[in-house]
C-alpha cells in the first residue's frame, strides 16, 4: 500500500507509552498529526518533541491529536515523556511495520556507516482518515510551527 495525499491513511494498531494498544482508526472525527522520528533522548528529537509539546494546546484547540512513532520500547517512550513531561502518546514500532506502510524505513548513512532507520517525516489525517499533507526529510527547526499553521489554514 502506498502512501498518498487525499487518499485514506493507512491503519495501523500498535502499543502506546500508555501500555493500551492503539488504532489510527481510534482517532476518526479529529484531526492527527503523525510524526515519525528516529530514537527517544537524541538531541534533535527531543527538540522535535518538545517543540509539539509547546505547542499542543494549539493543536487540541483544533481537534488535533499529535502521535509520535518510533522504533524505540515501551519502556523507553515512557522515560522520554517523563524526563520531558511530553502530553501526547508516543507508539511503539519496533518491528518497524508502519514505518514501511509509510515509506519512512530508509537507507541511511552516518560517519560512513549505512543501516536501516526512521527518516523524520510528518503526516497529517483529516477527521475522515484522510491524509492531507506529508512532510519528509524534516527539518526540526520551524517545522511544528509549520504543521500547526497548515491544520490552522486547512483543517480548522
Amino acid at each position: 500500500m502506498t502512501v498518498s495525499i487525499g487518499n485514506l491513511a493507512p491503519d495501523f494498531s500498535l502499543k502506546a507509552s500508555n501500555g493500551e494498544t492503539v488504532k489510527l482508526s481510534d482517532f476518526r472525527g479529529k484531526n492527527v498529526v503523525l510524526y515519525f522520528y528516529p530514537k527517544d533522548m537524541t538531541p534533535g528529537c527531543t527538540t522535535q518533541a518538545c517543540d509539539f509539546r509547546e505547542f499542543h494546546s494549539d493543536f487540541t484547540k483544533l481537534d488535533c491529536i499529535i502521535l509520535g512513532i518510533s522504533p524505540d520500547p515501551q519502556d523507553k517512550h515512557e522515560k522520554f515523556i517523563e524526563k520531558y513531561n511530553l502530553p501526547f502518546l508516543l507508539l511503539v514500532d519496533d518491528e518497524h511495520h508502519v514505518a514501511e506502510m509509510y515509506e519512512v524505513w530508509k537507507l541511511k548513512k552516518n560517519f560512513g556507516k549505512e543501516y536501516m532507520g526512521i527518516e523524520r517525516s510528518t503526516f497529517v489525517i483529516d477527521k475522515e482518515g484522510n491524509l492531507t499533507k506529508e512532510w519528509r526529510k524534516v527539518k526540526v527547526k520551524g517545522h511544528v510551527e509549520e504543521a500547526l499553521q497548515y491544520v490552522k489554514e486547512n483543517l480548522s
